[in-house]
Formats: structure tokens, sequence, C-alpha cells
């Protein structure tokens, strides 16, 4: 009989497993910087790959360039319009405060709209205050200070946000490069740990719903931006509404958050009004609210659809959530993240119980 191998010492075990340890610790300390962008890279290239690989066949296999290729598209696509957003806020915001003094300087001859007036129950009350605020130079001059230097903070510090975040999105796109080279062969050691968690079936199974999930999220979520933003440079460009293609960027941007465009089309009716263009405002009001807000009522349900009907609250949490934990990028992450966090919940459990019901305690009804 061949002798038994003799088995580690208890201090040699030890051993072991503080190094492990240690070594885990550090792979996560160092990752942690760049978890949002490595998760955003995995997002886009998982919801890109068709193209990636119809490029990658084209070109003979060549696979480098492809994933250049991808990359730079996604630059002009997401980066792009997030550096004009962040370039705008921050350089321009002293123009936006100037041009709000302006207005509160010839406020005498800027009045309410009628229908604002005659809104029941509080339109006489704020055409009064309205009257009042104008009309009182102490007073104007107390909202003035109170709202201008917020309000110019507020401006520099959005545009410092939005530039944090167009560093992430660089960062990601420069991961991307590489699991877009790469892709193939971390999928496959992906999908074998999968398989050895879950079973090779059930993992399989649950590969697929996470990759359908993260398309559907992310066709829904880009592609009703991109959508919002054409449309809104229509209108823009109509009305005649100065920095159209900026204003349709930031529409790109605040498409991501629930009721975001109205801000960017809202406000260019208020300007086009306060500029005694009325007629302008209110093909504005009634073209953005038609036309630009319905675009996220229309395209973005039928472009999610392949998420599997998911839930608007899921969307909403992940956004908000999102941004609070990974700044700007998590506007595209959150909403991946609890989407198929719920989608592989759900398949996992509901589905496979469907499949496999449970039978009843004895003692209790079928």
């Amino acid at each position: 009989m061949p002798p038994t191998p003799a088995s580690p010492a208890p201090t040699e075990h030890y051993v072991r497993i503080a190094v492990a340890a240690l070594l885990v610790i550090g792979t996560v300390l160092v990752l942690v910087p760049f978890l949002a962008a490595m998760l955003f890279a995995v997002v886009i290239c998982m919801s890109t790959w068709p193209a990636y690989a119809w490029l990658r066949d084209r070109w003979g296999g060549r696979s480098s360039l492809a994933a250049l290729v991808m990359v730079l598209a996604l630059l002009v696509l997401i980066a792009l319009p997030v550096a004009l957003v962040a370039q705008s806020l921050i350089v321009h915001s002293g123009d936006i405060v100037d041009l709000f003094r302006g207005l509160l300087d010839r406020r005498e001859s800027i009045q309410l709209p009628d229908f604002v007036k005659n809104l029941p129950l509080v339109g006489s009350s704020l055409d009064q205050y309205w009257q009042a605020l104008t009309g009182s130079r102490d007073e104007l001059a107390a909202l003035a200070r109170r709202l201008v230097d917020p309000g110019k903070k507020i401006l520099i510090a959005t545009g410092g946000a939005v530039g944090t975040g167009l560093f992430q999105v660089l960062v990601a796109t420069f991961i991307a490069f590489f699991f877009y080279r790469d892709g193939e062969f971390a999928s496959n050691l992906f999908r074998r740990a999968v398989a050895r968690l879950a079973g090779r079936e059930q993992g399989g199974v649950l590969l697929m719903t996470a990759q359908n999930t993260v398309r559907g999220v992310v066709y829904g979520l880009i592609g009703t931006a991109v959508a919002q933003a054409a449309v809104a440079l229509v209108g823009f460009l109509i009305a005649g509404v100065p920095g159209a293609f900026l204003l349709a960027a930031l529409t790109f941007v605040l498409s991501l958050v629930p009721m975001g465009p109205v801000l960017v089309w809202g406000g260019a009716a208020v300007w086009l009004y306060a500029t005694d263009q009325p007629g302008w405002a209110i093909f504005m009001g009634i073209y953005g609210a038609a036309v630009i807000s319905s675009v996220d009522n229309f395209v973005k349900p039928i472009l999610m659809s392949r998420a599997g009907g998911l839930s608007m609250l899921l969307v909403v949490l992940g956004v908000f959530g999102g941004a609070v934990a990974f700044g700007f990028i998590g506007l595209f992450v959150g909403p991946v993240l609890l989407a198929v966090s719920w989608k592989l919940l759900k398949a996992w459990l509901i589905d496979r119980d469907a499949a496999n019901p449970v039978p009843p305690a004895s003692g209790t009804p079928a």
C-alpha cells in the first residue's frame, strides 16, 4: 500500500487561510475605487456584445480593432453629451445667474400668464404676490440674495458631479476595451463558476435571464435618452432656443431621472416667455409635454419589454439609489443591478417552484 500523505500541520493550515484572506482583502481594496466603472463596463459590454461580435467577424477576427471601434462609439454616444453638460454648467454658471438678474431688472414687464392667473383658488393669490414682489425693490433684492448665490453654487456643484461622472465613464470605456477583447475567455470562466454554484442547467437559465434583463434595461434607459434628446433638439431648433445642442445633451443626461427632461424644456419655455415670445413659449410647452415627455411613456416600455415587464418602481429606486451609491454612473448601474437581482430571485424561487410545486403539508388544505 502506498503511504498516505501526511496532512498539513494545524499551523500551516492556518497560515494558508490567513494568506488567502489577505489576498482577497488586498484585491478588494485595490478594485473598490473602480467597482462602479467595472460594473458599468460589464453592463455596456453585455448589452452591445452582438454588435461587437458582428464587427469582429466582419473584420476577420480582429478583436482588438472591433473593441477599439466599439469604445470610440461609446465615447461619442455617452461621454460626449456628459462632457458638454459638465463644461456648460461649470463655465456658463455665471451667465445663467446674470440672465436671471437681467430678468429681475426688467421685472415690471414680466407678467404671469393668464392661465396661471385664472387657476382656481390660487391664481389670484399668485398674481397678487407677483405684483407685490415686482413692485417692491427691497423684497426683490432679498429674493435675489436668497436665490442667486445658492443657485450659482448648485450649478457649479452639479457641474463638478457631472465632471466626476465623466471621469468614471472614461475609466469604464477604457475597461470595456479589454472586456470586449477578452470577453469570451472571461465569460467561459464565469459560466463555469455559476455552473458549479447553481448546477449546469439552472446556471444556464440564470445567466440567460441576467443577460436578457441587462439588455432590456440598458436599451430602455439609453434608447429612451437618445430618443428624447433627438426630439428635444428638433423642438429647440424650431423655437429658436439658443444652445439647442447643449440643451439636447442635457436632456439626454436628465432623461435617466424621472421627470428630468421637464426641467430642460420647461426652462426653455420660461425663457421664451420672459423674452417676449409667448407664442413660441406656448409651442415649447405643448411640444415638450406632448412629444418630448411622451417618448418616455411609449419608447421605454417597448425597449424594456426584453427585461420581462420590469416594475418601474425598481427602475426609479435603482436610479436614485445608484446615484447615491456610485455617483453619476450609478444612474446606469443602479437600475440594472436591481433588475438583475429581482429577475434572478424570481427565476430561482418563483419560476422553479411553479415548475416543481411543493406538496402541501399534511393536515392543510390542498
